[in-house]
């Protein structure tokens, strides 16, 4: 089970290139992302270019601003003490040709008190991995859940290195917990 609310970016405003006020299940803590369909065309990612498949309707861009950031707090539940539960956080991840505009995803597990346990960050995908081509490519990284983790930040953050547009592209973001029965709890909202 994904633990991310909306990490494919289809729900909610968007579908354009204009950067939009919310984003269901994420709280936007800076800038002002996009959330763009595949078939807006332009130079933005189409169903043809490499991504995730199956995809869906949309992904999410970093709109306009020089940083853009989004993230969501998720609920972990006290079976993670054992030190057997697995996480894996996964994400495509993209920007436009040969530029180096580009997003990181991370998870960062937090004691009860808020305290950081542990950090893992996938990306940027820079113009290089993808050929100078306009692409998505998938990251994933899996690790065990730390014990005493009662929430976990996933954050992404869309850089824009030059040009007017913030072309760091994600799409099929999912933090996943494996070797966990009866798994509750997701909030989607930031601290």
């Amino acid at each position: 089970m994904n633990l991310v609310v909306n990490g494919d970016a289809e729900s909610g405003p968007g579908g354009g290139s204009a950067p939009v006020g919310s984003v269901v299940g994420w709280t936007i803590r800076q800038g002002a992302p996009a959330l763009i369909a595949y078939s807006l065309g332009g130079g933005y990612p189409t169903p043809s270019d490499p991504g995730p498949a199956p995809r869906g309707s949309r992904f999410f861009s970093g709109g306009n601003s020089p940083v853009t950031e989004l993230v969501q707090d998720v609920v972990v539940p006290a079976g993670v003490d054992a030190g057997s539960v697995r996480y894996t956080l996964g994400g495509w991840l993209g920007g436009y040709l040969g530029q180096e505009d580009g997003v990181q995803l991370s998870v960062e597990f937090r004691d009860a008190k808020g305290a950081p346990l542990a950090l893992s960050v996938l990306g940027p995908v820079g113009s290089g991995e993808r050929a100078a081509r306009t692409a998505l490519l998938q990251r994933s990284v899996t690790s065990t859940v730390p014990p005493g983790a009662r929430s976990a930040r996933v954050r992404l953050v869309f850089t824009r290195a030059g040009g007017t547009s913030n072309d760091g592209y994600a799409d099929a973001v999912s933090l996943v917990l494996s070797g966990l029965t009866g798994l509750t709890g997701v909030s989607g909202g930031a601290a």
